[in-house]
């Protein structure tokens, strides 16, 4: 079966940057399933998922801006220490959820001194070329439900009650 819009899809792939480091992985878990033209994806894997087969095997490398976008500057910036309350030690690397006029959003902190905590609020991979190893090991048809409300249900997915 072909990978068209509104099929349900499951994926094994390994992901890598440019230098060759393995930043995510299927191996040793389950499949990726996602139901494919929803935008459940990053938008340059749906492009480079559109057609293919059940079984095929292939490489997808996309530019920053067909994953996580650029890296913008702006994104990064000092925030008052007390801002952080009930946060007793703050680290960087640590993340935070924030709440944003856009809905809650996932900050890394990349600074701490006296009176400010540094965030970072770009993806942890925008700026990044993505290089995608990706074997197609499920292709089915949407059931109604799935179609409804937007994602997959059951094994990948999720049930509702």
């Amino acid at each position: 079966m072909q990978i068209v819009k509104n099929t349900v899809v499951s994926i094994d792939y390994t992901l890598t940057s440019d230098a060759g480091e393995v930043l995510d992985t299927s191996k040793g878990a389950s499949p990726l399933v996602y139901l494919h033209g929803v935008g459940g994806l990053i938008p340059g894997m749906e492009k480079g998922l559109d057609g293919r087969h059940l079984g095929e095997a292939f490489k997808i490398k996309i530019a920053a801006g067909d994953a996580y976008g650029e890296r913008r500057g702006e994104l990064v910036q000092p925030v008052p220490r007390d801002k952080f309350a009930g946060a007793t030690e703050i680290k960087v690397g640590q993340q935070f959820q924030a709440q944003t006029p856009q809905g809650p959003q996932v900050v890394t902190v990349v600074a701490v001194d006296e009176t400010n905590v540094t965030i970072d609020a770009n993806h942890p991979l925008a700026g990044q070329t993505l290089n995608f190893d990706v074997k197609v090991v499920d292709v089915r048809l949407a059931t109604e439900g799935e179609l409804q409300h937007g994602h997959v249900h059951g094994p990948g997915g999720h049930q509702h009650q």
